[in-house]
């Protein structure tokens, strides 16, 4: 979270400053600053339902879903333990991060800093190292060069890969800011697939019915459609309507004495002045709710995550303006003013939603039987080279017991050649 990019790993860095670690990086320059607080509220504390204080300290943080997330937050932890570094952090501008400035500060750390940097980076190649390999052994390639094949990793400087330096600060940073860019995008993705592989396990699955069978299962099937969607009406994210009832219902609190700010208070669960992503997605529990029960056979909860993902990108679009994932005060007090809040559009969940077209489901079965195609012929090969292994351990087996009888053949004719003792005990040949 830098600039708009970095917008996505300053946040990651600068949450770690702030509540002990990274939510995304533009943080790294705004929520690193320990005077930073959010605007003073008072709260009726008779209004509101005891609840335990929530200690910032002990907040576990939100897994990134990067492949090197803990590599990354490991790396926050000990930057942040430096004096120094921290306080060039606070003072840092966007520009200087983007422009890599920041980085070469990594130069003037301690040297107890810099010597457990080197101890993480030797930590993360050598776990790369092993994935690797694992990979290139499942294909039974021994022959390539693991550390050449460092380099398609971004995060971090595969030629010097006993010592962090200022470049793989730089490039950790980058890619974070990249991969964070991306994910939800992948999310979806990953989403739609799975929709298309759900809607093509049941086609082939009403292949292997009879006429009537069929029927009874398209029956079934479109039943338990009908019975998905007839829920309530679901209040658009991010809308009064919405907020009143978390305010109602979540908070306890007379849905009349409905104040912004101290709304936000309340749901900054962390109280870096900020709501994050993840304190965002909490305020959508209850309207998923109403369309979605894990007890319920027609309620699919993969499709409620997407659901979540859906309504809390459509906030931020809506509320984060300076588009660094994170919302601040002001930026959701202005979003209380605007018509949207006051009167917004009806909103449509998955179940008027078309994840993808006939087209896109026959590519993607093809792609499927393509890949069924290429592990059949990977299992007949194995199977060949088991069948291959057997026979030559039957021919070993075979070879070892002629041997041995060979052995014991000799040692026969060794005993019947041996004459009876002489008078002098002595054997005679």
């Amino acid at each position: 979270m830098f600039f708009q990019n970095l917008n996505i790993i300053v946040p990651f860095f600068q949450m770690k400053w702030r509540t002990i670690l990274p939510q995304c990086c533009l943080l790294l320059v705004t929520c690193a600053l320990p005077a930073l607080e959010s605007v003073p509220i008072d709260i009726d504390k008779t209004k509101v339902k005891t609840t335990q204080p929530v200690d910032s300290a002990k907040i576990e943080p939100p897994d990134t879903g990067l492949y090197y997330d803990e590599y990354l937050k490991q790396v926050i932890d000990v930057l942040e333990t430096d004096s120094h570094f921290r306080e060039k952090l606070q003072k840092a501008d966007i520009e200087e991060i983007k422009s890599g400035r920041l980085s070469k500060e990594l130069d003037l750390v301690s040297h107890h800093v810099r010597t457990k940097l080197d101890e993480l980076k030797r930590q993360e190649v050598a776990r790369l190292r092993m994935l690797i390999k694992a990979k290139l052994d499942s294909f039974q390639d021994t022959g390539m060069d693991h550390h050449a094949l460092l380099k398609q990793f971004d995060h971090l400087n595969h030629l010097n890969p006993d010592k962090f330096e200022s470049t793989d600060l730089d490039m950790l940073i980058k890619a974070a800011t990249s991969d964070l860019e991306h994910y939800d995008k992948a999310r979806h993705e990953e989403f739609k697939k799975y929709e298309m592989m759900k809607e093509h396990e049941r086609r082939e699955y009403l292949k292997t019915l009879s006429e009537e069978k069929r029927k009874e299962e398209e029956s079934k099937f479109a039943e338990m459609k009908k019975k998905h969607e007839n829920h309530p009406k679901v209040n658009h994210p991010g809308s009064k309507d919405q907020l009143k009832e978390v305010w109602e219902e979540a908070d306890g609190l007379d849905p009349n004495d409905f104040d912004p700010k101290t709304f936000f208070k309340l749901h900054d669960v962390n109280s870096d002045g900020f709501l994050d992503e993840q304190e965002l997605e909490a305020l959508f529990t209850k309207e998923l709710e109403k369309v979605y029960d894990p007890k319920n056979e027609e309620d699919d909860m993969v499709e409620m995550e997407e659901e979540r993902l859906r309504m809390r990108e459509h906030v931020m679009n809506e509320v984060d303006t300076n588009k660094d994932r994170l919302v601040t005060l002001d930026e959701f007090l202005k979003a209380t003013e605007k018509k949207e809040f006051l009167e917004p559009d009806s909103w449509e969940t998955l179940d008027h939603q078309q994840f993808f077209t006939e087209e896109e489901l026959k590519e993607y079965e093809n792609l499927i039987s393509v890949q069924e195609s290429k592990l059949k012929k990977k299992a007949d090969e194995l199977q060949k080279q088991k069948e291959d292994l057997q026979r030559q351990h039957d021919q070993l087996e075979a070879q070892k017991l002629e041997y041995h009888q060979v052995v014991q053949q000799m040692e026969q004719k060794k005993l019947q050649q041996i004459s009876p003792s002489a008078p002098g005990g002595e054997s005679k040949i």
